[in-house]
């Protein structure tokens, strides 16, 4: 540890900061330092002042439930809530005033990623997936059926690829439709007069809407590329007659790339596994790569080395005749952890200090090299540096956040509002007085959103003493989800983030489902979301066809007139009706149980924080942190109301450990948890949350993974 002031920092961060983060951000690493002490003395004991009012509340809520068991009575719940003051009255007239806002951020909707920063090569997908090839996602995924001779060979399948083609042309006429005739019957496409010109054989037509055609690249009279435009969202057609599929094209098509992600949540949070200063460097040194446009992956991909960067910009010609410059790459926002984390990356008279305090200084002075344009490219061109904030419990702790802004930026020589903040929607305090925290940061917010797994796992916590909960799938069709899921557009729309903010909608889990997420992600833009979540960039692609077909602000100003969910809605509680059979609940058990190890077992045992997960029926899902706790926190309730009792939890847990060493058995860095059951970190890691869950504060996880993480990495030598 280096000693500086009152703190001691580990050599690996020492290190970053004084020779990769400082230099060429106007900040040296000393005065780095002395801002960091001085903000973590000021408003550290602060934080935790705010984590005891969570323990606080939590204690009351537990009493009234129990003193209240099997006798609800929810007009008397409601009045209690809002006498210990966790349900709070909304202010009058929420309107933010957030500005220099990018148009990703405050008027294009559009698909979003998430990624784990602590892995290079996927933060540097999710940067490029500002563009996705239609082409590639179609021929690659179940959304082109094997029917016909039709499936995905190891060479090109011919019949596969007249289907993906057929799909391309009917989207193009959804997209842009011709004024006579269809993109399918194209034989060339031309810029006459600063008109697209579309030849039909013998015929000549034009688009339906002229003012879809966006621009062009190379000649005029043969055009390599053709850019259309709906909803902000731009389509480019690569046209090239040389190229395998556009030689045998009738207009020479080789593929149409889609306007894709338009922005990326770099995370440092719920996607990655990072315990100590060491896991800590990689995160924030892939974030600073990413800001300073340096960031470069290598990998092996067969027999071949490949390797990463950020794509550059777009350049084609304006119908107009002018210049056109459309960006390469996605705007990111950064997501820090929570703040009831702590790290001893640096400590304080030996005491680890608040996690998010050190986030934010590092991820925003990375910004800062973006502000400077110290790198080949440009994130933010309306200058702002984008931080989301996660698992905010109440309008208090969103104040503390704002005010922990403004003393970062104040410290590291950026202006006033420069940070701007994402509020994850994610906590039932925070559901319950979602104006009042957007409120709080009116200057500021520029992101608001759902999270179905985290948000019920808070549900059943807070809920914990009131009952066993329904069954974890039938959650999704409970009142106060449904409730969950307007209200928060509602409340958005109604502070003002239309064209100003984003409202954001969850992830898509199944990666290998694309054909169900085309057939059932639509709804998100049509809820009047103006993000959604998916897990790659070929998701990225397929969802952005909803935000093509479905006007988000259009949908918006139908839904601003609706009624706003009550409040009764919001806070029923979901709990379990009627009986369950011995086998419904065993199914239920066991599919919890499977879905914790099989994260666990990878979280714990192999520092991986987010991958594709195979299910109890071998459907692979993209999971991370809120996976166990909305599982761990499911089997809490269960165990602590007697549903199943903790012999049958253990038997579950190991016959699922079975299950879950069979479904890895191909991965040679795999440690298999049977039979050795107690030397396997990975497992008691997964029979603690459980059997700990219900005294976990707020159920969250992170204290039992990095403890056993910790002591994971110890035993492997690292």
């Amino acid at each position: 540890m280096v000693r500086i002031g009152s703190l001691e920092i580990a050599q690996p961060l020492h290190d970053f900061v004084e020779t990769s983060l400082t230099p060429g951000s106007g900040i040296p690493a000393a005065d780095f330092w002395a801002a960091l002490e001085t903000v973590f003395v000021d408003m550290g004991p602060r934080n935790a002042v705010l984590l005891a009012r969570r323990d606080e509340l939590q204690d009351q809520i537990d009493a009234y439930l129990v003193a209240n068991r099997g006798s609800h009575d929810h007009v008397d719940y409601l009045r209690f809530l809002r006498e210990i003051g966790y349900l709070e009255d909304a202010p009058a007239d929420v309107a933010i005033a957030t500005s220099k806002v990018d148009t990703e951020i405050a008027g294009t909707a559009g698909a979003q990623l998430v990624v784990p920063l602590d892995n290079a090569r996927y933060a540097l997908n999710a940067a490029n997936a500002r563009w996705g090839s239609l082409y590639d996602a179609l021929y690659g995924t179940d959304v082109i059926s094997n029917e016909g001779g039709a499936g995905a060979d190891d060479g090109y399948n011919p019949a596969r690829g007249k289907k993906v083609i057929a799909w391309g042309r009917a989207f193009l006429d959804s997209l842009a439709p011709l004024a006579d005739g269809s993109h399918a019957d194209a034989t060339g496409y031309a810029v006459v007069g600063g008109a697209l010109q579309v030849s039909l054989g013998e015929t000549a037509t034009v688009l339906a809407d002229r003012g879809q055609f966006a621009g062009y690249a190379g000649d005029a009279a043969a055009p390599t590329n053709v850019l259309l435009r709906k909803h902000g969202l731009h389509a480019d057609i690569r046209i090239d007659r040389t190229d395998n599929i556009g030689k045998d094209d009738g207009a020479g098509v080789a593929d149409i790339d889609l306007e894709s992600a338009v922005s990326s949540i770099m995370d440092c949070e719920d996607s990655v596994s990072a315990v100590d200063a060491d896991d800590k460097v990689v995160v924030y040194g892939n974030w600073l790569g990413l800001m300073k446009g340096d960031l470069v992956s290598t990998f092996q991909k067969g027999h071949e080395t490949m390797e990463r960067r950020l794509n550059r910009d777009r350049v084609y010609t304006a119908s107009d005749g002018s210049e056109l410059v459309l960006p390469g790459r996605a705007c990111m926002l950064v997501r820090n952890v929570g703040h009831h984390l702590t790290t001893d990356a640096v400590t304080m008279n030996g005491e680890p200090i608040y996690e998010t305090i050190l986030d934010c200084f590092v991820t925003a002075l990375a910004g800062k090299h973006d502000l400077l344009g110290n790198g080949e490219f440009c994130n933010s061109r309306a200058g702002s540096i984008y931080i989301v904030k996660p698992k905010m419990h109440g309008a208090d702790e969103v104040a503390w956040a704002v005010e922990l802004f403004g003393r970062v930026e104040a410290s590291l020589g950026l202006d006033p509002n420069t940070l701007k903040m994402g509020i994850m929607d994610e906590e039932r305090r925070t559901s319950l007085n979602l104006a009042a925290a957007i409120d709080q940061a009116r200057e500021r917010v520029v992101f608001i959103n759902t999270g179905f797994l985290d948000r019920t796992g808070d549900e059943i916590h807070t809920d914990m003493e009131a009952g066993p909960m329904r069954k974890k799938g039938d959650m999704k069709s409970a009142t106060w989800l449904l409730a969950y899921e307007d209200a928060n557009v509602d409340t958005g729309l109604a502070a003002g983030m239309q064209n100003r903010a984003q409202i954001g909608k969850g992830m898509w889990a199944k990666p290998s489902e694309m054909a169900e997420m085309l057939a059932t992600k639509a709804g998100h833009p049509q809820s009047g979301a103006t993000c959604a979540w998916v897990p790659s960039p070929t998701a990225a692609t397929l969802h952005s066809t909803h935000y093509f077909d479905t006007n988000v602000a259009a949908r918006q100003e139908e839904i601003h007139r609706r009624a706003p969910r009550s409040v009764d809605d919001l806070t029923t509680i979901p709990l379990l009706s009627g009986t369950l059979t011995e086998g419904e609940i065993q199914t239920e058990l066991d599919n919890n149980c499977q879905s914790i190890l099989g994260y666990v077992v990878r979280w714990v045992g192999q520092g991986v924080g987010c991958s594709t997960v195979p299910d109890i029926d071998d459907v692979g899902l993209m999971e991370d942190l809120a996976t166990l706790r909305i599982s761990s926190q499911h089997v809490a309730n269960w165990l602590h109301h007697g549903l199943v009792d903790e012999a049958r939890v253990r038997e579950a847990m190991q016959r699922m450990a079975l299950a879950v060493d069979g479904q890895n058995a191909d991965d040679d860095a795999y440690e298999p948890m049977a039979p050795d059951y107690e030397a396997s970190i990975p497992f008691q890691a997964a029979v603690a949350l459980v059997l700990h869950g219900r005294v976990q504060k707020n159920g969250y996880t992170e204290a039992i993974l990095r403890d056993h993480r910790r002591r994971q990495k110890v035993s492997q030598g690292d």
